[in-house]
């Protein structure tokens, strides 16, 4: 199966960083920890994009291992907010260009300010959706931080009570 080419990859090529595409499409993962899996990678290497609004209306871009949850308080915190929520589903598709489980933090309808968890600081590598269900990509932080205006914080929950 020849392997489509999305928009991410083409901003890559664009931008000249070094990426590897990888297609998932067989292996029926759904969510994010199936999705490494289905890579044959630790889920701490694969990230989720999540997209929330804040107090002010503005929307951010929160990047966090799959197996792990944003911790509302600590990415408000991140980006000067006094709160951060989730959107609705039904407004991803409109404000970003991407669906459910294929929404990228390269190549959305517009740019908004992207924060990923610190812990991809000592990653050599790091996986993120090509912007298509089925499809990932594979590159460095630096890499990313060519295409993405990218800042790293402590934005997991730790499991402990603040």
């Amino acid at each position: 199966m020849s392997e489509e080419k999305t928009n991410v990859m083409r901003i890559l090529e664009q931008k000249k960083v070094e990426f590897c595409s990888h297609c998932y499409l067989e292996s029926g993962a759904v969510g994010g920890v199936e999705v490494a899996e289905a890579l044959g990678e630790k889920k701490e290497n694969v990230f989720k994009t999540l997209v929330t609004v804040g107090k002010s209306k503005q929307h951010y871009v929160f990047m966090v291992p799959v197996a792990e949850e944003l911790d509302l308080k600590k990415a408000a915190k991140a980006v000067g907010e006094k709160s951060v929520e989730m959107i609705k589903q039904a407004e991803l598709l409109p404000l970003t260009g991407y669906v459910h489980g294929g929404c990228s933090p390269i190549g959305m309808k517009k740019s908004f300010k992207t924060t990923i968890d610190i812990s991809a600081e000592r990653l050599d590598r790091l996986f993120f959706s090509a912007g298509k269900i089925g499809y990932q990509i594979e590159t460095t932080l630096d890499g990313l931080k060519r295409v993405v205006r990218l800042n790293t914080a402590d934005i997991i929950k730790d499991g402990r009570e603040d």
